[in-house]
C-alpha cells in the first residue's frame, strides 16, 4: 500500500511539471549572419504548424546564404528602438516550400511583443519562407475579429542588438514597391546560416531551506 501511494504522488508530480518541461523543449535556432548573431526560441507548442515550417526550411539549410533584406521604420522614426528587418529568400522561387495555413494569434495566444518572429505573407495561408522580427511591440500585427493578422511564433532570446544595429541600416528611397517602398536595406545582411541550437538547460531549483 506505501508503494502504491509513493508511485501515485510521483506520478502526480510529474504530471504536474509536465507543462514546465514541455516549454522548455520550444526548439531554439541561431542565426548567423555577417554582423552577429540573434537566437530565438520557436513556439512549437503554441504555433506548430508555423514553426514546423520554419524548420524544414532549417533542416534543409534553405536558409544558408539568404539575407535580412528590409528595414521598416515609421516616417520620422530616427532611433533603432522600433521597427521590424526582414529576412528569408525573398524572390528565391527555387528554394521555397508551400504555403502554410495561418496560425491565428487568436488561437495561438502569442502576440506581436518586442522580439517577436512572425511569418511575412499576403493573404492569410499564402506564408512561406519569409518573416519578421519585431523591434518594439507591435499589437497591430495581432489577429482581431475582423483580421486576421499575422502568425507570430516565437521571439529572439538573444542578439536583439543586432536586430536594432540591422534596423539602423541605410535603405534606399526608391526601392521596393508598396508597403516596402523605400525599405529594402542598400546593403542587405548575409545570413551565413541558421541551425537548431542544443536544448536550454531546464530552470535550475534550489533546495528547500
Amino acid at each position: 500500500m506505501i508503494l502504491r501511494r509513493t508511485l501515485l504522488a510521483l506520478a502526480a508530480a510529474a504530471a504536474l511539471a509536465a507543462p514546465a518541461h514541455a516549454q522548455a523543449l520550444n526548439p531554439r535556432v541561431v542565426i548567423t549572419t555577417t554582423v552577429g548573431t540573434i537566437t530565438v526560441e520557436l513556439a512549437a507548442d503554441k504555433a506548430p504548424i508555423t514553426t514546423a515550417n520554419f524548420l524544414k526550411y532549417v533542416d534543409r539549410k534553405l536558409y544558408d546564404g539568404s539575407s535580412f533584406y528590409r528595414a521598416s521604420k515609421p516616417p520620422g522614426q530616427t532611433a533603432n528602438d522600433y521597427g521590424s528587418i526582414q529576412g528569408g529568400l525573398r524572390d528565391n522561387v527555387k528554394k521555397k516550400l508551400p504555403p502554410i495555413a495561418h496560425e491565428s494569434t487568436l488561437k495561438t495566444g502569442l502576440r506581436h511583443t518586442d522580439g517577436t518572429i512572425s511569418m511575412g505573407r499576403y493573404a492569410p495561408g499564402t506564408a512561406q519562407a519569409d518573416w519578421v522580427i519585431c523591434i518594439g511591440d507591435m499589437s497591430y500585427l495581432d489577429a482581431t475579429p475582423t483580421d486576421p493578422g499575422f502568425a507570430a511564433f516565437g521571439h529572439v532570446t538573444d542578439g536583439m542588438p543586432i536586430a536594432q544595429a540591422i534596423l539602423g541600416m541605410p535603405t534606399d528611397p526608391n526601392a521596393g514597391t508598396g508597403a516596402m517602398k523605400g525599405e529594402i536595406l542598400v546593403k542587405p545582411v548575409r545570413i551565413i546560416s541558421i541551425r537548431r541550437a542544443p536544448p536550454a538547460p531546464p530552470p535550475s531549483s534550489s533546495p528547500s531551506p
